[in-house]
């Protein structure tokens, strides 16, 4: 499970609901980038919902707090901790490693899976010492993994994979992917049989990012490519794309475990896996499994990241990390399919400045997105038709993720979340 991400404000008039969260993300990531890295180190949002600012110094401190922020003085700068972290990436690559920024301890924290050896181990572990104490050494049980395998995916010989978001050129209609799911050149199918073609990677990144194309076999994704269908004939109409914020809360919809929603623990995370090292991603205590790779992360409509790899399951849980989105399509030069005011799908304009995110509520507080059916086959997506149950084989899928057999309402944690769920979306989601 490896992939990249999506890039766009949302339209002016897109009647999404926006919580205080899309506005702490906002003015966090704004001061970060106005005070610059050698006077903070990272911005996430509060349990309060408010925006909280790292700083190194008094002054600082006191422009963050007029802003409106909160302003937490720390050892270290952005700066120090990015040194740190080039450091690792120059001592010899350890597959089964993972590395991020952990705003909130100020420090750089370090992960080994169980498949990394004592002596590798304790190899990194020198390099660590040799940064400073801020370098915070973990083992985590299970394997970093990109997830290939599992139910409902694309299919070509190049192995399995669940579509992302619906992209386009302007003139041509693409599914955004991972990148780890096949080179460029590789066909894909609806059936195992081989005989319903989707469409033909055109591009691909992966390692260093991890993403990829797939142009339509007709050009055209068709009615509905803004809907992200989360099970049950049920969608989530996305309406543009930002970059997240550290404790925001979000949703990820997959073909093995449906929709599941956790909370973003750090950006900027490097992993590196078996088949190589990826940098950038976005680190959430979000569960998935084997066959959720590729699906969409989103809140409130705002399409987030792109699921990658990570460890453990939804039965335990565990970690999984996301590319994003607005780099994604940075990249590819491509814009997200959205819905306009009136409804209608069109192309996004170019990616906003990383520092404008826009997202979730406060923890506790957000909500998928704008409601939306996913209706019946002349309607939808050619993604969405690979759903419907007179199709034959696994390889089916989902549009912008794919589909669980269990409704949205049991993967939110707490009652409280579920309540309000269905309050807001009784009415479209049953």
């Amino acid at each position: 499970m490896v992939t990249r991400a999506v890039a766009s404000e949302p339209p002016a008039a897109t009647g999404v609901p926006r919580t205080f969260a899309a506005s702490a993300a906002r003015t966090g990531g704004e001061l970060v980038a106005r005070l610059g890295p050698s006077r903070t180190a990272g911005s996430w949002i509060g349990a309060d919902g408010k925006p909280v600012v790292a700083v190194t110094d008094a002054r600082t401190a006191a422009e963050v707090r007029a802003a409106g922020a909160t302003a937490k003085t720390v050892r270290r700068s952005m700066a120090e901790l990015r040194s740190a972290t080039a450091a690792l990436r120059s001592a010899p690559r350890v597959a089964g490693t993972a590395w991020r920024l952990d705003y909130r301890s100020n420090q750089v924290v370090v992960r080994g899976d169980s498949t990394v050896s004592a002596g590798d181990w304790s190899r990194l572990t020198g390099v660590a010492d040799g940064i400073g104490s801020f370098v915070r050494m973990e083992r985590t049980e299970g394997m970093f993994t990109t997830r290939l395998n599992g139910a409902l995916p694309l299919l070509s010989t190049a192995g399995r994979c669940s579509a992302g978001f619906n992209v386009t050129d302007g003139t041509r209609d693409f599914i955004l992917t991972a990148g780890h799911c096949g080179p460029r050149g590789s066909v894909w199918f609806a059936d195992t049989r081989g005989t319903r073609q989707i469409g033909r990677t055109v591009q691909q990144s992966f390692p260093g990012g991890d993403f990829s194309l797939v142009q339509y076999a007709g050009g055209d994704a068709g009615a509905g490519a803004d809907v992200v269908s989360i099970g049950g004939g049920k969608g989530v109409r996305i309406t543009g794309a930002a970059d997240p914020a550290v404790g925001q809360r979000v949703f990820r919809s997959g073909s093995t475990s449906g929709l599941r929603d956790g909370e973003v623990t750090a950006l900027d995370a490097t992993v590196n896996y078996p088949e190589g090292t990826v940098t950038g991603l976005i680190e959430t205590n979000v569960c998935a499994e084997p066959g959720d790779s590729g699906g969409p992360m989103f809140s409130e409509g705002i399409a987030l990241g792109v699921t990658s790899g990570g460890s453990g399951d939804c039965a335990a849980g565990g970690t999984t990390f996301f590319q994003p989105v607005t780099k994604a399509l940075a990249a590819l030069g491509k814009n997200l399919i959205v819905a306009a005011g009136n409804g209608a799908a069109q192309g996004a304009a170019p990616a906003p400045p990383a520092s404008r995110g826009t997202g979730a509520g406060a923890p506790g507080e957000a909500a998928p997105g704008s409601s939306a059916a996913v209706t019946g086959e002349r309607a939808v997506t050619p993604l969405a038709r690979l759903t419907d149950p007179r199709n034959v084989g696994p390889g089916l899928l989902v549009v912008a993720g794919s589909v669980a057999a269990l409704g949205a309402t049991r993967f939110i944690r707490a009652e409280q979340d579920r309540k309000a769920y269905r309050q807001r979306y009784s009415a479209t989601w049953g």
